[in-house]
């Protein structure tokens, strides 16, 4: 039925607007492709825009998140960081897609971007290369593991899974309590833990 892909779509956009570390969107696009039996290269496609749609709400609220609950000062810092990525834009571009094609949340790189106000066009188009191609793996991954549903199951909490979740919460702590100003000015590794208002 058409309002499954409905579900897809709203799915992957709820999973990709929230700001803080969450499960990859892909696992609500394989969970509906393997429940109602969707034709999985629609799944993919409807996933991914509604997963673009989310991450570029969350750039264009994020600068709000950040003059709400962080100080100016770490602002700053965070501006100056996409400042940096700015300067060499297809070092950034393959970062940005590099980045978009592990499976790793995407989150803290959505948030810094937001927060520095980059241009929603030079983080999208590489991400959605990245996020199409990692999100194609996965679910015909998936569509081929689904006569294994249980073992998917157990993997929810297997410790790739947690230690995607681990990593992505120390991107965040990277993100907001390095000075990130020194560290690439003086090449010094400094922490600042007042960062809130």
């Amino acid at each position: 039925m058409w309002w499954h892909y409905l579900l897809v779509f709203f799915g992957a956009l709820f999973f990709d607007i929230v700001p803080f570390p969450f499960l990859p969107a892909f696992t609500i696009m394989m969970f509906l492709q393997l429940i109602y039996d969707l034709d999985v290269w629609w799944v993919i496609i409807i996933g991914v825009v509604g997963s673009v749609m989310g991450r570029y709400i969350l750039l264009l609220y994020a600068p709000l998140i950040s003059n709400k609950y962080l100080n100016p000062s770490k602002n700053k810092d965070i501006q100056f960081l996409g400042e940096k990525m700015n300067e060499n834009k297809w070092k950034g571009q393959l970062f940005i897609l590099a980045y978009s094609l592990l499976p790793l949340p995407t989150t803290p790189l959505f948030l810094g971007a937001g927060i520095s106000k980059l241009k929603p066009r030079y983080i999208i188009p590489a991400f959605i290369i990245g996020k199409f191609t990692s999100d194609t793996v996965a679910l015909l991954l998936g569509k081929y593991a689904s006569e294994n549903i249980e073992s998917i199951i157990d993997n929810t909490f297997s410790w790739q899974s947690i230690a995607s979740l681990i990593l992505s919460v120390i991107l965040l702590f990277c993100l907001f309590f390095i000075d990130w100003r020194t560290l690439i000015q003086k090449k010094k590794l400094v922490f600042n833990f007042k960062i809130w208002k």
